[in-house]
């Protein structure tokens, strides 16, 4: 059980939202653009160390990640290029969010442990790696065994109720250390939690394909 289990409830709160879209006739595709453009200031923020308004634009970025699903569906616009360009532009903003965590230089580990200021970007480092592996994972199941079958736009697949730490968790954990000033330990719950989802999923696969 995960976060993403209740996507279509917060879609459902998001209608409103992606009526205004439709009536402005602006594509899926534009808003994915926009959830970039708006991850891309985070990382500008999380660098500068002003997590807080960090924090808001990455909210915004996820909002605009469930909106244009809702205005594909709206607007019958679900293209397979559409599909693929939403998971880019998640794992673009998911590495880049963290990314500008780690060049803002705050100390993570070192300041409880006297190690080098090294062990801190190694922290972000596979904080980075867990997030992108636990999504990645998804893919190569797609590629390698063939799920095609699409509800609304999406492949429907036995992995996505499995892992409990998706990027859903990764974005409110992350939100949430940004807004309260706890950015610290976002990171390290992001670092170990992706990567024990990531080896819970490996571990589902094997049990059901070998």
């Amino acid at each position: 059980m995960n976060i993403t289990a209740l996507r279509p409830r917060f879609i459902r709160y998001l209608e409103p939202v992606a009526d205004v879209f439709v009536r402005l006739r602006i594509t899926p595709n534009q808003i994915s653009l926009l959830a970039l453009a708006a991850g891309i200031a985070c990382a500008v923020l999380f660098w500068q160390r002003q997590f807080l308004t960090g924090a808001l634009f990455l909210l915004l970025s996820a909002v605009l990640d469930l909106v244009d699903g809702s205005v594909a569906r709206k607007t019958g616009a679900h293209t397979d290029f559409g599909a693929v360009f939403d998971w880019i532009v998640d794992k673009y903003v998911d590495a880049l969010a963290l990314l500008g965590v780690g060049l803002a230089g705050i100390p993570i580990v070192s300041g409880f442990f006297p190690v080098p200021p090294a062990a801190d970007f190694a922290v972000v480092a596979f904080a980075i790696i867990g997030s992108l592996m636990n999504t990645f994972i998804k893919p190569v199941v797609y590629a390698e065994i063939g799920y095609r079958e699409k509800v609304e736009g999406k492949i429907d697949d036995p992995l996505e109720g499995v892992g409990f730490f998706g990027r859903p968790e990764t974005l409110l954990v992350l939100i949430l250390g940004g807004a309260f000033n706890l950015i610290w330990a976002a990171v390290i719950i992001i670092a170990v939690f992706t990567n024990l989802s990531a080896l819970q999923r490996i571990t589902y696969l094997y049990r059901t394909l070998s």
